[in-house]
């Protein structure tokens, strides 16, 4: 178990250290407790593995990526990107991410980002 927002967790499916900002190798505790839940849940739903290409981003770090915006729900530890490689698996993933009530989902060719922004607009899908 790790401490996350100070409190203890148990997370199956994952390390903590999955979801750290490159530039930050404690930002794992900046994930929202509520996200990891709903992840570890959507992971043992969809029996396949989850293979976390991006989580927690520093501000610093996420200026650095090509198409990323400033408001990016990564930034306030609500979002997380799945990497994908197949249709089959795409479908696994998205179905247990909306079965584990993830209320924004975007699809890329090779990865898959949800969250939980409530800042933005919810029971959403979208394509990249």
């Amino acid at each position: 178990m790790a401490i996350v927002k100070n409190r203890r967790i148990f997370l199956r499916w994952f390390k903590y250290e999955e979801f750290n900002s490159p530039d930050d190798p404690l930002s794992y505790k900046k994930m929202e407790e509520e996200v990891l839940k709903r992840l570890d849940f959507a992971r043992e739903l969809a029996n396949t593995p989850f293979k976390i290409t991006s989580g927690y981003r520093t501000k610093k770090y996420n200026s650095t990526l090509k198409n990323s915006v400033p408001n990016s729900s990564h930034c306030k530890g609500l979002a997380v990107d799945i990497y994908c490689d197949s249709n089959r698996n795409r479908w696994k993933i998205i179905d247990s991410l909306i079965k584990a009530r993830f209320t924004r989902i975007g699809i890329a060719k090779n990865f898959i980002h949800c969250d939980i922004d409530e800042d933005k607009a919810n029971g959403v899908i979208w394509l990249y």
